[in-house]
């Protein structure tokens, strides 16, 4: 069994809005002020490179909360 550290759980809801937020920002939204680099109106309009931005800092968490904040209890 895994025993968390002191600020796993910080770096878990870091992971969680990192992840939410990359999927918001391919959501169609027709009041946007400029198109996406997709061709189409979306919240933001730097996707599908602020996705991959998104998905690589939560990637990047997540991979620091795995090994830095845990340690196998024995």
């Amino acid at each position: 069994m895994k025993n968390k550290k002191k600020g796993y759980s910080t770096l878990l809801i870091i992971t969680i809005v990192l992840t939410i937020i990359g999927f918001i920002t391919l959501i169609p939204y027709g009041g946007a002020t400029k198109g996406s680099m997709l061709g189409y109106m979306a919240y933001c309009t730097f996707s599908p490179i602020s996705t991959v931005i998104c998905f690589l800092l939560a990637g990047v968490t997540c991979r620091i909360r795995s090994k830095k904040f845990t340690e196998v209890a024995g």
